[in-house]
């Protein structure tokens, strides 16, 4: 199961007379240390918690302006991409930025939320894990544009974020520049992340998230089949159904919302939380989605035995222009001329112009060289019937990693074979 995504955000020049703060410093400005044997006071439950707060209102945001649509994205690309342009924002700007996504200044200080962040990325790219998950961050900085030494080096050591000078005179040269790292960055997956680049952008902020994972037990390639999956009580469409029989996996049946949860592990540290609400019942279920919904899920998850199941193989990509979308959620003034990014250059001469997002998710039957996982299985003291799990209508899927809980990406698949 692979999920790749990459945000683009693009700034412009407000006054683009004025782009130089040559003296490279910040008065009175804060400087984050990372500390890599300390924890941060902000601790990792509470920036998880944090972090799906903001998963939830983005995801039922983008629901809402995509009605019949898949959903895909992925909340740490774009809060980790949010959190870097609030380290160049002061005033209103900065305060909307991270009230959007999630933080309470008065409980956290901008020095925990960006250690918080920075621990949380080193924690995914740590090597060794079963489990792929390679992400980062690219500053594209117009050659004539003076960044403040400081700003990059925040940027540079909490969120590894690379610095490239760029020619944005020559727009073609400069997208084929950005794009071409992208490409690289995601094994080819996402193409063409930035296009029609304006002629007042000054810089462009990349941020990419590569996750592949390998199925603890695989499906059986031999058992896929062409099968109905119903987009909605009209219209159906042919896929690609995987099955696996006889697995012990955690399930739980939420009567409360009408809705089954399914957890699939994958080798490693990481894990796909499948939600299906029962016909009609999808709105239910993306109304009560929160940081408590999730955690009743999770806690009450058991292992069960599953006598078949069956999942589509999916096949799906979405993009999005979130600059439509922020300011909705709150994040207005980085857009406008009001704009303060004075962090980023010393002078009040940046707005954010464009947000792009794009995701490419697919699923498929790929497993282990052969390691299954132990099922735990329990003896029934009466016969039941056997217990069945269809996922031929529409469901929403979490991938977390389980070091913490933070979710890496979210979809809500309508259809499996569309975009």
């Amino acid at each position: 199961m692979a999920f790749i995504a990459a945000l683009g955000l693009l700034m412009a020049g407000i006054c683009p007379a004025v782009l130089g703060f040559p003296d490279g410093t910040l008065v009175n400005d804060t400087v984050f240390h990372k500390d890599q044997d300390n924890e941060t006071q902000l601790d990792s439950h509470t920036l998880e918690s944090i972090n799906t707060d903001f998963a939830f209102s983005l995801y039922k945001m983008l629901a809402l302006k995509n009605p019949d649509k898949n959903v895909v994205f992925s909340p740490l690309s774009i809060s980790a991409a949010l959190a870097i342009v609030s380290l160049g924002a002061k005033g209103n700007t900065l305060e909307e930025i991270l009230e959007v996504l999630k933080f309470n200044l008065t409980e956290s200080s901008e020095t925990d939320i960006h250690q918080g962040f920075g621990h949380l990325l080193q924690r995914l790219s740590q090597p060794g894990d079963q489990v792929k998950i390679i992400t980062g961050n690219a500053l594209f900085i117009e050659k004539h544009l003076q960044v403040l030494a400081e700003f990059q080096e925040k940027a540079k050591a909490l969120y590894q974020a690379e610095a490239f000078t760029a020619d944005f005179q020559q727009p073609r040269v400069t997208e084929k520049l950005i794009n071409d790292y992208v490409s690289n960055q995601t094994q080819g997956k996402i193409k063409d992340l930035v296009s029609g680049l304006k002629e007042r952008t000054s810089m462009v902020l990349v941020n990419y998230l590569l996750f592949r994972g390998k199925w603890k037990v695989p499906f059986d390639p031999n058992y896929t089949f062409q099968s109905e999956f119903y987009v909605d009580e009209k219209r159906s469409v042919k896929v690609s159904m995987m099955k696996i029989e006889e697995l012990t996996t955690p399930y739980f049946r939420d009567e409360e919302l009408s809705c089954s949860v399914l957890e699939l592990k994958y080798t490693g540290n990481s894990s796909a939380l499948f939600i299906l609400p029962d016909k009609g019942r999808m709105q239910q279920v993306e109304a009560s989605l929160q940081t408590e919904t999730l955690k009743k899920w999770k806690d009450s998850l058991i292992p069960r035995k599953i006598n078949e199941l069956y999942l589509p193989r999916l096949s799906i990509s979405t993009d999005y222009s979130l600059e439509e979308v922020l300011p909705e959620l709150g994040i207005r003034d980085v857009f406008s001329q009001q704009a303060d990014l004075s962090r980023i250059t010393g002078a009040k001469d940046l707005s954010v112009s464009q947000v792009v997002h794009k995701v490419v998710l697919d699923v498929n039957e790929t497993g282990t060289e052969a390691a299954a996982a132990t099922g735990i299985n329990f003896v029934l003291r009466s016969q039941r019937p056997p217990m069945i799990v269809w996922f031929n209508r529409p469901f929403l899927i979490a991938v977390s990693h389980t070091h913490g809980q933070t979710i890496l990406f979210m979809a809500k698949v309508i259809n499996p074979v569309g975009a």
